[in-house]
């Protein structure tokens, strides 16, 4: 599979982003600032951007609550997300939605959502409407492990089957649906489900960005040639709790001392292009410069930025009973 070195300079401060907006977070929220619950995606950067490296704006996603990695790849604006993080006026969602709901529709991002398995559902609609218009487009789903034995998720799965929809599951598995291991929780297997339903599974390493790309380019490709639906399942390890609080007692502190050795996405995907390309270590190293840059302005404006007020309401809706 060859990538240029222009998409793969992309993916890399695409990936960065993600990585120091999420690490930004994890220090800004201790500070209690940040309101709400916060649910960082580092150590899954490679899953978001491998993906979305294949989609264009006409194309849809839809994402969980733990998002921000998906509105980064997508295209979404690093200064309004951390605005709305913060709760502000400037926000993508004018301080509405918080981390847990960050969308723009301008960009085929449908929102982060706080329900478990939220998404799929919304990614039938989106992914009847490409196929409807008749617009190429494919619609991309994000969900958990937790997320996998919904009933949304499961019906999500027969629907677009029977529908033959331009849609694409992607089951990021990190091995807990928040506490709880999926190997406790799951039972059969993920390739079983898919293929119950009739459609493709494809299963890759989320901590290796070209096993992601060229998984995804697969499914993206079938999806968008009218042949219907697909499972992807992406093997990923968070590298914080579920949420910032969780004081994750229920792994041991080694294991994630060893997935931050082992599976560090970003230090894989340097050593793997040291050896397919003429990039240099500067090229890499001015991305990680100019991205700090980038996330030390977005925190600073969204800390000075006004709140939402009453009057910003455009209607006010009154209900009576």
């Amino acid at each position: 599979m060859q990538i240029s070195q222009d998409v793969l300079l992309r993916a890399y401060r695409s990936m960065r982003t993600i990585r120091d907006f999420e690490e930004r977070l994890h220090v800004e929220f201790a500070t209690g600032e940040i309101p709400g619950f916060v649910h960082l995606y580092c150590g899954e950067e490679a899953s978001a951007v491998g993906i979305c490296s294949h989609l264009n704006e006409t194309d849809t996603i839809a994402s969980t609550h733990r998002g921000h990695g998906h509105c980064i790849a997508k295209g979404v604006a690093v200064d309004g997300m951390m605005a709305e993080i913060y709760g502000k006026k400037t926000g993508v969602c004018e301080g509405k939605g918080g981390s847990m709901h960050i969308a723009d529709l301008s960009l085929g991002m449908l929102g982060a959502n706080g329900i478990v398995g939220g998404g799929p559902p919304l990614i039938c609609g989106a992914a009847l409407s490409h196929k409807l218009l008749k617009d190429g487009g494919v619609a991309v789903a994000f969900y958990g492990d937790g997320a996998s034995n919904e009933g949304t998720t499961l019906e999500s799965l027969n629907l677009a089957t029977v529908w033959s929809l331009p849609a694409v599951f992607v089951l990021e598995d990190n091995c807990y649906g928040e506490a709880t291991a999926s190997s406790y929780a799951c039972a059969g297997s993920q390739r079983a489900r898919a293929e119950g339903f009739g459609m493709p599974y494809i299963e890759c390493d989320g901590s290796d960005f070209f096993a992601v790309h060229q998984a995804a380019e697969e499914a993206i490709a079938h999806a968008r040639s009218g042949k219907g639906p697909v499972m992807m399942h992406v093997h990923l390890a968070r590298w914080y709790g579920h949420f910032e609080g969780d004081a994750a007692s229920y792994r041991r502190s080694e294991d994630v001392t060893r997935l931050r050795a082992e599976k560090d996405c970003l230090r894989n995907f340097r050593e793997q292009v040291s050896t397919v390309s003429t990039i240099e270590a500067s090229a890499f190293d001015a991305i990680d410069s100019a991205v700090r840059e980038e996330i030390d302005r977005a925190v600073s404006k969204a800390k000075s930025d006004p709140v939402p007020q009453a009057a910003d309401l455009h209607e006010n809706v009154y209900v009576t009973y």
